[in-house]
Parts: C-alpha cells; structure tokens; sequence
C-alpha cells in the first residue's frame, strides 16, 4: 500500500535527519522550541506592517514565507513521528471536537470565543 504523502514527507525528512545523525537532538522538547521559533521567524515577516501593506509582503517575500512554511511544517512532522502522533487523525478529531463547539448556526461570520456564542 503506497504511502500517503504527509508519510512519504516525514519519511523523506527523517531520512535526511538520520543522514547527519541529528536524531540525538530531536526530542520532543526540542522540536517543539524548534517549531515555535519557525512559526516566530514566518511571523516577522509580517510585523510591523499594516493591513494595506501585507500583500505587497506576501508578494515580495514569497519564497521566504515558503520555507518559513516548510520549517514549521518539517518540525511538526517529525515531532508527530517522535511522539507517535498520526497527524491527519489528530487533526481530523480536532476539526470534529471544533465544529462542536462552534455549530455553524452560532458561529458562522464571528470571531467569538465559544463560550461566548
């Protein structure tokens, strides 16, 4: 059975990360400080710029916000692989735990919190 492709991913990464052998570093502690500083660095790009100016960002600075993407998804790959986590299930259960508690006729069109719909 072919692999799905977040597994053909975390596959890829983890061979490159066996390759130099930095698997010594990669606990769950450390990939997740890894993944927050990621996702820190993809937020940068857009600090400071105002609502009018964040396109002209994101056209500009396309390929850089790329591999800030491609960072925060590695780490978070291999921080699922360490710990076991099926992502697309986790995520899945996620969305289905959500749409419970933000029910379409409450929350749609709204930025409210879900004890406050």
């Amino acid at each position: 059975m072919p692999l799905d492709p977040l597994s053909q991913l975390t596959e890829k990464l983890t061979a490159f990360r066996d390759d130099r052998d930095w698997k010594q570093f990669h606990n769950p502690k450390d990939l997740a400080i890894a993944l927050s500083i990621e996702a820190a660095e993809l937020q940068e790009i857009f600090l400071w710029k105002k609502p009018e100016e964040v396109s002209g960002t994101v056209s500009k600075k396309r390929v850089q916000i790329e591999e800030e993407v491609a960072d925060i998804a590695s780490y978070l790959l291999l921080l699922c692989h360490e710990m076991g986590i099926d992502l697309n299930k986790a995520v899945s259960s996620k969305i289905e735990k959500n749409a419970a508690k933000y029910p379409v006729e409450k929350a749609k069109g709204t930025h409210a919190k879900y004890d406050e719909l």
